[in-house]
């Protein structure tokens, strides 16, 4: 794999269908604002709510699209090694460059479960594109260790990379102590991303990126100043790019008739929902995903028109390609109005 920046790109809907046109614009975005790579179905993709047809069908329009122009990182990972094998192989077929696998999520396997029955026999399957273990144990109530990884490292020439999203800064100084200065930890949190790149005892590569989708220019520039260790301009790009960073998940306080309860809007909601006010192709969610309150779109639109009025280079791009007035879709309160609930 490359150091860079990878979008996790969302998967648009119209309606409950795949929108391709729409995914198809989305990716040359991408491609022309020059980001290393395109990470196809990942959880930002909605992956579990895609069916395997659909699921496959995405990774190969990606795959396609991306052939000479970018890195296409499809996401085969599921709670099951026979499907992820069987998605494994569609994904090689299509051409992809490297597999994203989550740790198998409810049934909740140990570490060395994870490594012996789910990464090794894909690893073992597919020796001609790189594994990519993803380690998030906030979402999947597993989580393959850092000594683990390194096992693997030694054992496959394959799984040499790892998509680190324990949010946990000591796991990952674990993870470059066990598998080697040569190793590559790429974040996948973009708040943690300036800590994981400078920190010497992490050195992390690049990013697998959320707000890339919206901002992927701001965010490859983001990592390639700290590659070079250009650390001011970074702090600049990083205070540019922070309101952004906090909205993959939004926290609000609703009232209910029965007291306050905490909501959270999850990834990627809140970058639909964004995406949806900027005139970008993305539709809605799929259930049991839905909407935002409408503390949640403030959260968003303040968000935004601060990124806006202090940083207009950073929605520039979207600007250009997809010709719309940022202005005015930040501004203008049909552009919202269906995009959250009417009450709690």
């Amino acid at each position: 794999m490359q150091t860079g920046c990878y979008t996790a790109i969302i998967t648009p809907f119209t309606e409950d269908a795949v929108d391709y046109d729409g995914l198809a614009q989305l990716v040359h975005f991408q491609i022309q604002n020059g980001i290393t790579g395109v990470l196809a179905v990942g959880t930002t993709g909605e992956s579990p709510t895609l069916t395997w047809d659909e699921h496959n069908r995405v990774i190969q329009s990606v795959a396609e699209m991306t052939k000479d122009q970018c890195l296409c990182i499809a996401g085969t990972g599921s709670n099951n090694t026979s499907e992820t094998l069987s998605a494994t192989e569609h994904a090689v077929d299509a051409g992809v460059d490297a597999v994203l696998l989550v740790d198998p999520y409810y049934n909740g396997p140990s570490s060395l479960e994870i490594r012996r029955e789910y990464i090794a026999p894909i690893a073992r399957r597919f020796p001609m594109i790189q594994i990519i273990p993803y380690i998030i144990p906030g979402r999947t109530g597993a989580q393959l260790l850092p000594q683990d990884l390194a096992v693997l490292a030694e054992t496959f020439d394959n799984v040499r990379t790892v998509k680190e999203a324990t949010g946990n800064l000591d796991n990952m100084r674990l993870t470059r102590k066990c598998c080697g200065s040569d190793y590559m930890i790429l974040s996948g949190d973009d708040g943690l991303t300036f800590d994981m790149m400078t920190d010497p005892q992490i050195l992390a590569a690049g990013v697998i990126s959320v707000i890339s989708n919206v901002a992927p220019r701001a965010v490859t520039d983001l990592v390639a100043f700290l590659r070079r260790g250009e650390i001011a301009e970074a702090r600049k790009t990083i205070a540019a790019l922070t309101p952004l960073f906090e909205l993959v998940t939004v926290k609000t306080l609703e009232k209910t008739p029965y007291g306050e309860v905490v909501c959270r809007a999850r990834n990627p909601l809140a970058t639909k929902t964004l995406m949806n006010i900027l005139g970008m192709p993305s539709g809605p969610c799929r259930q049991p995903l839905g909407k935002m309150t409408k503390n949640g779109i403030e959260k968003v639109l303040t968000a935004v028109r601060r990124v806006h009025a202090d940083n207009p280079e950073i929605l520039a791009p979207i600007s250009e390609f997809f010709n719309v007035d940022i202005n005015e879709r930040i501004n203008t309160p049909k552009n919202w109005e269906n995009l959250s609930y009417s009450s709690y």
